[in-house]
């Protein structure tokens, strides 16, 4: 009997569990996934509820539900694992053997890591908007808030969907608009990039955007401290930002566990896997997925989902004691919604930056590096996408998990 212990009931180990759950009977194989609580959360709609698009429990559903059944379910907290015993540490005092470990713990936000961040003001004139609670308190914010300076600031790189910060300041250009005080209102984007992405064809097309909507870009901003008393971002270099509402996007790191865990994570605790086979750097029975691992790509729900083909034919491969055949190429897609119900789409791979043209096919019907209304519209589709397709692991249809360059201007 295979044992397959998924650590994270998530976007990854999610698809992963139902993935091998369709491949493999109960005889064959047993499935448990390990999270802390039965809340899943569709991360992408974050963005939405501070303009009133979502509302909080439109995105909000039991994570075992998204599971297929005979997968065992375990809600406890981790202390670490002991790759060397095939071992897992729960808080609650269990310990789980496994033949195969698959980590998907994703990333979560440290603000308590920039210096004053989570101090006077927090949550007041300062919020996030990556977790539930600070998107809905931002909401409440925005609501009744009469302009000023508003500073959206990215404290430092990487970061889960790496466009949700450029994205917000477009829908806040939009949703001043909307309230009639755009006028009242000045937005400053600042980011630890030399541009306003990282991917250079993409970065350019998204800064003249910002320039267009009037947001001031603020480049090679490395914040030091947030002063909420005195409403002012300091970095490193000593520029100051003034700001009277401060959106942050903090610093991220993978879950605490795999500091307790050596040999599996870098320091910011993310876990250091091969970026084309997706096996963890420690041991040749662990995996990792998601946002959690430290491929060199955008944490972000479409790379999982790409991702994840790759893993399940790694991992039957692993079983079989073959080498492992399948290689992900860092497949990325993201609609990035600017506003006014138009959003523009990119995708990219590890060796191939965003590029204009269309998707999926040759003839489109998406075009790429373009704002459009059908954009817009694939990307409020997505979440519907997300419950039916993503998670019960179901291919998109026309989607390979590697990049086409179908319909892309190369030259």
């Amino acid at each position: 009997m295979k044992k397959v212990l998924i650590l994270g009931g998530g976007t990854g180990g999610t698809n992963i569990a139902n993935h091998l759950r369709k491949l493999h009977n109960t005889k064959e194989m047993t499935i448990t996934v390990v999270d802390r609580d039965d809340v899943h959360i569709y991360q992408p709609g974050l963005l939405f509820i501070p303009f009133g698009i979502y509302k909080p429990e439109e995105i909000v559903r039991p994570r075992l539900k998204q599971l297929s059944s005979n997968i065992n379910h375990i809600f406890s907290e981790i202390d670490r694992v002991e790759h060397s015993a095939n071992q897992v540490h729960l808080k609650d005092g269990q310990i789980l053997d496994y033949d195969l470990l698959v980590i998907a713990t994703g990333a979560e936000i440290l603000p308590e890591e920039t210096e004053g961040l989570t101090g006077t003001g927090w949550q007041k004139n300062m919020f996030d908007f990556y977790t539930l609670e600070g998107a809905k308190n931002l909401a409440q914010k925005l609501g009744t808030w009469q302009g000023g300076r508003l500073v959206i600031n990215v404290v430092d790189m990487p970061i889960k969907c790496p466009v949700a910060p450029l994205e917000f300041a477009f829908l806040a250009d939009w949703y001043f608009h909307k309230r009639g005080i755009r006028d009242k209102v000045e937005i400053i984007y600042a980011t630890p990039l030399d541009g306003a992405f990282t991917k250079p064809m993409a970065s350019k097309f998204l800064q003249n955007l910002l320039s267009q909507k009037n947001i001031i870009l603020e480049t090679e901003f490395n914040t030091a401290t947030a002063d909420g008393k005195n409403s002012k971002l300091v970095a490193y270099d000593e520029r100051e930002i003034p700001f009277d509402l401060l959106v942050s996007i903090p610093i991220h790191g993978g879950s605490s566990y795999i500091e307790k865990s050596p040999g599996l994570g870098d320091e910011l605790n993310f876990v250091i896997t091969d970026k084309n086979t997706l096996q963890a750097k420690c041991a040749a029975n662990i995996f990792a997925i998601g946002d959690v691992t430290t491929l060199p790509t955008s944490k972000a729900g479409s790379v999982t989902h790409f991702a994840a083909e790759v893993l399940v034919e790694n991992i039957l491969a692993w079983f079989k004691g073959e080498e492992l055949p399948a290689h992900f190429d860092g497949h990325a897609n993201c609609f990035i919604e600017t506003g006014f119900k138009r959003a523009l789409l990119i995708d990219f791979n590890y060796e191939t930056e965003p590029l204009p043209g269309h998707f999926p096919f040759a003839f489109g019907p998406m075009a790429l590096l373009k704002e459009t209304r059908l954009n817009h519209l694939g990307k409020m589709m997505f979440s519907w996408l997300y419950w039916n397709f993503l998670l019960p692991a179901r291919p998109l249809p026309g989607i390979p998990s590697k990049m086409s360059l179908k319909g892309k201007k190369t030259s």
